[in-house]
Formats: structure tokens, C-alpha cells, sequence
């Protein structure tokens, strides 16, 4: 019978060893061994759709057994995959999964570059190094970062913060465009990235990869490596590490100076996994260390504003691996424990908890002893306990409730001679969630679900009297002050905040060739601490940031569609969405400010209504044996409704065509011709006018000022050969930017000073073991 709900089990094997015989269910899962002498046995029990199990059995005399399977594989979390169709996380929601080759061939990128191939997926970049997720135009707080089921706390809120994650260490990566997957979180208005461990397979083994890439463009590499072990008892371990160095990059024309990386990551992952249990313990550990280009950082207000209009960058130097000021250190440790117990005949029962550490120090251009000095450091520690249980035990209805508890505490270095950008603070979160799906038919499904969260965020902040008041807070905030010491003012700002999620959704499957979806999602999200708090110089992003005390939760209303045909010989998917935000939080340019570190532009937040109607749209179609194309396409608008201007940082429409050439006669021979045209966004807000005090007037800043449209071209090729019985050897070349173009990518803050990286050969060598 089946694990879950009793059903019998027809078609199953059931065979004795020791006596060499078989027995075969009916029907109604019944089966019959005559003729044994009393004994013990073992019972190999087998079935198309299960896990061959073995069953230790005393017979004294005629005896009744009944043998429990699991059924349901394509319910468990690690294995979603019925045919070549990828069944999803969600029901209705929308959402890609990034092959396991790609997945391999980006290795040596970020996450975010990993990713940014699929379909209403970009990315908002600081350099070619620091890459940050977007999902149908959002980003920050908005896009949730899940690693092996932890919520990544690595303060995403900057703009030039990438996931402190290694890309080496998932098995798989998932991306659900909006908050239609609420077990995740309810203020995931952009979107979930799943990053999960592979699939372990049922049987004493070991085995494991090494991956080496070279790159010509920052003449260095990256080596990774991981290697698992899976014991008799279930019981398995896995290794993993990682090692990534380059040096200076280049645009086609010129060094773009001081931008290397050194990367460095680990983990360590252990525990059991049984049919009916099973307990797991991981740690994993990041450390990089990022340069900034140099020319980012401006020594005068009028060096700046002929930076940005002119899109020279002021400083180029020679070649180098030295991580020179201005660069960022960061170092994330993550732990966590986890367990979960299955029910007969009811469900599934897990609980989590989890510890993450993420250490943040940005290094600005100082003089002296204090360029060795951090100009920002930051210290984030984040709890979290959860608990879910899922009931599957119904043939048409599953339902899955949990909750989940959090608390954080934040603490800036005061030795770092300059004024906190992100002041000391607790954040205490709450959240409880219920999801379901009903099958109608064998075609229809249903789904809905709720979400409540409630977070708390105790402060102490110093704020300058003159911004206090140039900010108006002397009316509303005059509670909060504590003291007034000096030209400051110290003040304890607490807030709590109440939001309310839903999601609700149809699903239409016919014989897994025709797939048509529609959901509703509302979600909400609570500000974030630099929303609220930000109040300076934010040196790695080159910008004073300043918060407001006034913002409260914006709200979303999405609605997303999707049709899918998926045949043999070709396939398309139509994705169009909208969504509707109210107290939409933006951060925008407003001004600029000179101060002893030199001038920068002034980025304020502030909330408005906002509006994002999109579509995506992907196709494949399979020519000949040998030959297969795809095509993709995504656009989105954003307009601020309340002062009917467009938003700012909206990515432009872009299409990618890809040419495959497949030979498996030749060793897997493979090569693909990949087109990337994105074209002019030219739907931006306006520019600003600032004060030059070299011409003594007026001048229009043109830091709003989208970069021409630009076409790039891609080449990659691979080759399979087989080391022994069980090893693989792959050999790769790719090429990005195959022309050498120059281009400057709306999407990437370091165009006012730089164009983007030229061409990047890659050599690729993965060994299978």
C-alpha cells in the first residue's frame, strides 16, 4: 500500500532470496507466497513509481503482511520531475527552473549572472563582479534568496549587495516571478530564488566533480570541487569548496582599474534520510573580497558632473590583481539543523533552525592610516526557528501550514571614524502561513493560500540637528529623542508592522503537452532598515542615501497568466503579468552633496503608486536531429501614478536567440551561437539639475540618461568523454561578447563612469567521479 493514503499498489514485485521465488500484486495491491517453511526472510518489495525496499520478516505459521510504499515521489521536494516536464513549486504560479548544464556552465559566475538567461529574470549590476537579482523589473528586499531552505539575511537592500552565496553549491536553481509561493514569505513581491541541494540517490556510494574555468578577461579563474559520500544506513556527508581570483577587467578600449575579486567558499553537509525520517546539519561559509571602479569615486563636484556626462572614466591604470580602495570585504557564515518525520496516512512534519553571520566592510579612498580603515562595517546575526507539516493523505486536496520565528540584531562598528549609514538594531518577525490545492479533475486544479507576518524594529540612531530638521521630523518624531549631545541628536525610533498576504490560482494540464495558468497574489512588505534608517555616505555604492522615518509597508496586487505548449518538435510560453503597487518604496536620485571623501550624488527614498504591466514569451523548435533553436523576449514597464512619470531602474525590453548544434556521435559534440539584443530604455524619469562651482550656475546632471540600445553576441561549445566505468570528462569553450562590443547596460550603476566588459574567453574543464 501506499505510504500516504493506504491506496493498494497494483504491478508490484514482491521476491524472496533466499528461495529464489517472486509474487506479483493484483489489483487490489494483494499478493500470496506459498509453501515457505516457517523462518525468517527478507522481502524485496518493488514498484514502477516507488523506492525498492527490503523487509526483514519472521514466519512462524501462515501470516497476513501488509508492506508500506512511497507512492508519491513527485512529492517530495527533491524530485519534481514527471517525464521531461518540470511540475514546479508552485500550482499556478509562474516560474523557471535553470538547467543542471547551465547551471555547470556559469560555475564561475554569481548567482545572479547564472539566472539573468531565464525569461523575465535581469539583474541590477555594480560592475561585472557584483550582480543582484531582478524579477519582472524588482529587486532588494523584494526578491527572496533561499539556500538549501534558509532565507538569506545578507542585508540585500543595496543596491551594489550581491547574495553572499556560492552557485558551485546548489544541485538546482529555481526562480517563482512573484508571492504566489507564500511558504517562502509574503514579501517576496518580485519573486523566490530556490537554491536547492541535489538529489541523493538510495544506495551506498561515492562520488563527486571538480570544475576549473579560465578567463582571459581578468586573466584568472576559479576551481570548485565537491564530493559526497552516501553510507548503507542512509546516513550521508558532503564536501564542497570553492576557490574564485581575477584581476582588473576591460572594457573593449581601456582597464576598467580596480575592479577584481577574490572569492572563497565552503560547506560542510551531513545527516539521514530515510523513507519515514530523517535529520541533516549543514554550515557553509563565504568570504569576498570586491574591488570598486576606481572611477567611481569622484574628488569634486565638477569632476563628477563631467564623469557622468562625458562617460570617460577619470582614472585608468595598468593591469593588476591588486584589490585596491574603494572595495568591499564580506563574510557570511550560515548553520543550520534540520529534521523531518513522515505520518502514515496523514503527511509530512518538518522543523528548521538556523544561524547566519554576515559581516560587511566597505573601503572607501581615505588618506593615511585610514585607507586601511573601513568606512562602513557592519555586523547582521539572524535567528530563525520554523515549522511546517504537510497533509497529503487525501487523494484531490493538499494543504501545508506552518510558522516561523525570527530575530536580528544589528551592530555597526563605531571605529570606523565616519557616521553610520545603518544605525545598532533588534528586528523581531513572525509569521504564519496555510496553503492548499484541490484537483477538480484530472485536468483542473485548484490553489489559494494566506499569509500573516508581523516584525517589530528597535533603533538607535544619532542624527545631525540639521538634517532632523531639514528631514521635518522635529513635529512627528519628537517623542523618539533621547538626548541631544552636541550637534546631534540621539533618538529610538521603534516600529511594528502587520501584513496580510494571499495568493489564489488555477491550473490547467492537458497530457502534459498544454499548460494554462492564472494566479493572484497579494503581498506586502515592511520597510527595511535602510529604507527607514540610511543617513550618509553609502561608500561602495558612491552615494549619500537618505531614509525616511515615515515609510510603512507597500502593497502589491499581481495578476499573471501563462500559456504553455510543449511538443516534440516545438514549444512556446506566454507569460503576460501586471502589478499593481501602492506605497511603492523607490530610492532616486535627488541631488548632490560634497563632502571630505569627496562629491557624490544625493539618492533619497521616498513612496509613490506604482504600476508594472509585462510579458515574456519564450519558443524552441527542434529543425532536425542535430539542430534546435530558442528564442526569448521580455518586457516591462514601470510608471510612478502618482506623479505619472516613469520609474527609475526598469530593465529595457531584450531578446535573446540561441543556434544549437547537437552530435552525440561526436563524443556529445556541442555548439551553440547566442544573441543578446537589449534594446534603448526609453522610458526613464528626468535628469536633475545640480550646482557646478566651477561655471558658477546651474548644470543639468544626466545621471537618468539611458545608454544606446547594443547587440551581443556569444559562443559556446563543449565535448563529452568517459574516464572508466563511471567517469566523465567535459571540456568547454565560451565566449561572452564575442565582438568585443562596446556597450553600457542601462541596468548597471558603474555606466556613468565605464563601458562594460569586452570580450571574455572561458575555458571550462569538469571531471565526473
Amino acid at each position: 500500500m501506499d505510504f500516504h493514503d493506504k491506496t493498494p499498489l497494483a504491478g508490484a514485485t514482491l521476491y524472496i532470496a533466499k528461495m529464489g521465488t517472486y509474487a506479483y500484486t493484483d489489483l487490489n495491491g494483494a499478493y500470496s507466497f506459498e509453501n515457505l517453511c516457517a523462518g525468517t526472510y527478507e522481502i524485496e518489495v518493488m514498484h514502477p513509481e516507488c523506492r525498492t525496499l527490503i523487509f526483514p520478516i519472521n514466519i512462524p505459521e501462515t501470516k497476513k503482511e501488509d508492506f508500506l510504499l512511497e507512492h508519491h515521489l513527485e512529492e517530495l521536494d527533491e524530485v519534481r520531475v514527471i517525464g521531461s516536464i518540470y511540475s514546479g513549486k508552485t500550482n499556478s504560479g509562474l516560474e523557471n527552473r535553470l538547467s543542471e548544464e547551465a547551471l555547470l556552465q556559469n560555475s564561475g559566475n554569481s548567482l545572479g549572472d547564472a539566472i539573468k538567461g531565464l525569461r523575465g529574470v535581469s539583474s541590477l549590476n555594480t560592475g561585472s563582479n557584483i550582480v543582484k537579482p531582478a524579477i519582472h523589473g524588482l529587486n532588494g528586499s523584494r526578491v527572496l534568496v533561499l539556500n538549501d531552505g534558509v532565507r538569506m539575511q545578507d542585508m540585500e537592500w543595496g543596491d551594489e549587495h550581491a547574495p553572499n552565496v556560492d552557485v558551485n553549491a546548489a544541485g538546482s536553481v529555481t526562480v517563482i516571478k512573484g508571492a504566489s509561493a507564500l511558504q517562502y514569505g509574503g514579501d517576496a513581491i518580485g519573486g523566490v530564488i530556490l537554491m536547492e541541494q541535489a538529489y541523493l540517490p538510495a544506495q551506498d556510494t561515492l562520488y563527486g566533480k571538480t570544475v576549473l574555468n579560465g578567463f582571459s578577461n581578468g586573466r584568472g579563474g576559479n576551481i570548485s570541487t565537491d564530493l559526497t559520500k552516501i553510507f548503507q544506513d542512509d546516513w550521508f556527508i558532503r564536501l564542497q569548496g570553492s576557490f574564485k581570483r581575477l584581476g582588473d577587467q576591460e572594457s573593449p578600449d581601456y582597464i576598467l582599474s580596480n575592479t577584481g575579486i577574490s572569492e572563497t567558499a565552503s560547506s560542510l553537509e551531513f545527516g539521514k534520510r530515510t523513507l519515514n525520517w530523517g535529520i541533516q546539519g549543514r554550515y557553509s561559509f563565504y568570504d569576498a573580497e570586491i574591488a570598486i571602479l576606481r572611477a567611481s569615486h569622484i574628488g569634486n563636484i565638477d569632476d563628477l558632473i563631467r564623469s557622468i556626462n562625458s562617460g570617460e572614466p577619470q582614472i585608468i591604470r595598468p593591469f593588476t590583481y591588486d584589490l585596491q580602495n574603494p572595495r568591499q570585504d564580506v563574510r557570511h557564515h550560515l548553520a543550520k539543523i534540520s529534521a523531518y518525520k513522515r505520518f502514515q496516512g496523514l503527511g509530512k512534519w518538518s522543523a528548521q533552525y538556523d544561524f547566519q553571520q554576515n559581516r560587511r566592510k566597505e573601503y572607501d579612498v581615505r588618506r593615511g592610516e585610514l585607507n586601511d580603515q573601513a568606512s562602513l562595517d557592519l555586523e547582521l546575526t539572524t535567528h530563525s526557528v520554523s515549522t511546517d507539516f504537510k497533509w497529503d493523505a487525501a487523494e484531490k486536496i493538499d494543504l501545508h501550514t506552518g510558522l516561523v520565528g525570527r530575530y536580528q540584531e544589528n551592530f555597526p562598528n563605531p571605529a570606523t571614524g565616519v557616521r553610520r549609514l545603518i544605525p545598532d538594531y533588534k528586528r523581531w518577525e513572525l509569521g504564519a502561513f496555510v496553503t492548499g490545492e484541490y484537483n477538480l479533475t484530472a485536468n483542473w486544479s485548484l490553489d489559494a493560500g494566506f499569509r500573516y507576518d508581523f516584525s517589530k524594529i528597535d533603533a538607535l540612531k544619532y542624527y545631525q540637528t540639521t538634517r532632523w530638521e531639514e528631514r521635518g521630523y522635529e513635529d512627528e518624531f519628537s517623542d523618539i529623542i533621547i538626548e541631544e549631545v552636541g550637534s546631534q541628536l540621539l533618538t529610538n525610533p521603534v516600529f511594528t508592522f502587520e501584513n496580510f498576504s494571499g495568493t489564489s490560482g488555477i491550473h490547467y494540464n492537458r497530457d502534459n503537452t498544454t499548460f494554462l495558468r492564472f494566479n493572484y497574489a497579494l503581498s506586502q512588505r515592511a520597510p527595511n532598515p535602510s529604507e527607514l534608517f540610511s543617513d550618509g555616505l553609502h561608500h561602495s555604492a558612491a552615494r549619500i542615501e537618505l531614509g525616511d522615518l515615515r515609510i510603512k509597508s507597500e502593497t502589491s496586487h499581481k495578476f499573471s497568466a501563462s500559456f504553455e505548449r510543449r511538443l516534440q518538435k516545438w514549444g512556446f510560453t506566454l507569460e503576460p503579468y501586471a502589478n499593481f503597487l501602492s506605497d511603492f518604496i523607490l530610492l532616486e536620485p535627488t541631488g548632490l552633496e560634497f563632502t571630505i571623501r569627496g562629491a557624490f550624488p544625493v539618492w533619497s527614498y521616498r513612496q509613490t503608486n506604482a504600476r508594472l504591466l509585462g510579458f515574456d514569451a519564450s519558443a524552441y523548435v527542434n529543425w532536425h536531429t542535430n539542430w534546435r533553436t530558442e528564442h526569448q523576449m521580455s518586457l516591462v514597464k514601470g510608471k510612478d501614478m502618482s506623479q505619472d512619470l516613469a520609474l527609475i531602474n526598469i530593465p529595457p525590453v531584450s531578446f535573446r536567440n540561441q543556434v544549437d548544434f547537437l552530435k552525440k556521435e561526436w563524443h556529445d559534440f556541442e555548439v551553440s551561437f547566442i544573441s543578446d539584443l537589449v534594446l534603448r530604455q526609453n522610458e526613464v524619469p528626468p535628469n536633475i539639475t545640480v550646482f557646478s562651482p566651477e561655471q558658477q550656475q546651474d548644470v543639468l546632471l544626466e545621471i537618468n540618461t539611458p545608454p544606446p540600445a547594443y547587440h551581443l553576441v556569444g559562443l559556446s561549445s563543449s565535448l563529452d568523454f568517459s574516464l572508466g566505468t563511471s567517469g566523465r570528462l567535459t571540456t568547454s569553450l565560451i565566449v561572452n561578447n564575442l565582438l568585443n562590443t562596446t556597450f553600457r547596460d542601462y541596468l548597471n550603476r558603474q555606466r556613468f563612469f565605464a563601458d562594460g566588459m569586452g570580450r571574455n574567453i572561458q575555458l571550462q574543464i569538469i571531471v565526473h567521479y
